[in-house]
């Protein structure tokens, strides 16, 4: 049993089995957390600042994607003349038209409703998902991160590809990829609160959920670097039928791949430069797909933590773990003065 599980509320029930094992493992990442520079104090402005307006991100996030993210993408489709490439134009519109309504179903918490009633419980309305037990939201969210880390893998490897089209290249992709993962992010962390009893559009919830989208436009910023590397050792390959020196040096990309290459064919075969070109667009592909599952699978995991978290807390009457504790140094508004 957890050493957590007697509650401070007078009158409430201990903590069961299942809630006390989950509050343990969450104790222990906080803590983990709170030893390492990174993200303490980041949630804890949720619950210390409720009165405080946070931006519009989930109000907003319906009519932000259509026009913002898909424009960047019709302009690339119409300057972009090779054939060649409108498989991954066509995929890139679908992908962001699913986004759409995508981040729509999100931030609706009827839907949770929906769920919550096919799974046999009979809601007024999700806020009294905070009356039942913690596994109850829980299974909810069933597959939850892993289902991300998979739409960001897949978002990441389209934009990547298109990433690597000399007419679109990283600014238009970019933009687009970053505002995607945005509405991604902010109506991931919408769902997970929805799906505990929280209401995201409350302004206390919404500085929650501003915070893990600044998260993530930092995570994908150190991606913009290897893909510009990327695309320029495309540029430089593409129609040449010779290796050089200079070539090899000047894109170490290059000369990595080709050596991957001859490792992977028969002992001392060299590899046509022709056959590394072919290659390289796939390294926009990795790049992409990898960092964004990484993002989105962390905004998952990390808002249900919190959510968890916060719901035990609620509940029980107990302390936030010292990570989630208000810290006045950690507070702009503070350290400005």
């Amino acid at each position: 049993m957890s050493a957590y599980a007697d509650p401070l509320v007078d009158g409430a029930a201990p903590m069961n089995a299942y809630e006390g094992q989950v509050w343990d493992t969450l104790n222990e990442y906080w803590q983990c957390r709170n030893n390492r520079r990174g993200l303490p104090n980041w949630a804890s402005a949720a619950l210390g600042r409720t009165g405080e307006v946070a931006g519009n991100a989930v109000n907003r996030v319906a009519d932000a994607v259509p026009e913002a993210v898909m424009e960047p993408i019709r302009r690339t489709g119409d300057a972009v003349a090779n054939k060649a490439l409108s498989p991954a134009l066509g995929a890139a519109t679908a992908l962001l038209e699913l986004v759409n309504d995508c981040a729509q179903e999100l931030n609706d918490p009827k839907s949770v409703e929906k769920l919550a009633r096919k799974q046999g419980f009979d809601l007024d309305s999700f806020t009294e998902l905070r009356q039942q037990d913690l596994k109850v939201c829980d299974r909810l969210l069933t597959s939850n991160t892993l289902k991300w880390r998979t739409v960001g893998a897949f978002e990441g490897g389209v934009m990547g590809l298109l990433a690597m089209v000399p007419v679109a290249g990283i600014p238009v992709v970019m933009t687009a990829d970053i505002l995607v993962i945005q509405v991604l992010s902010a109506s991931i962390a919408a769902r997970i609160a929805y799906s505990y009893g929280y209401d995201a559009k409350d302004p206390g919830e919404q500085i929650f959920i501003q915070r893990l989208v600044r998260r993530s436009f930092m995570a994908q910023a150190a991606k913009i670097e290897p893909l510009r590397k990327a695309t320029r050792a495309a540029d430089a390959v593409k129609g040449r039928v010779r290796w050089s020196e200079k070539l090899r040096q000047d894109h170490r990309l290059l000369a990595a791949l080709e050596k991957l290459m001859q490792h992977l064919g028969p002992a001392g075969s060299r590899v046509p430069v022709q056959n590394v070109a072919k290659v390289v667009p796939f390294v926009g592909v990795l790049i992409g797909a990898g960092m964004n599952a990484a993002v989105l699978g962390s905004v998952a995991a990390d808002a249900q933590r919190y959510c968890q978290t916060r719901f035990l807390c609620d509940r029980y009457g107990l302390p936030l773990p010292a990570a989630l504790a208000t810290d006045r140094d950690d507070d702009p508004r503070t350290a400005a003065k």
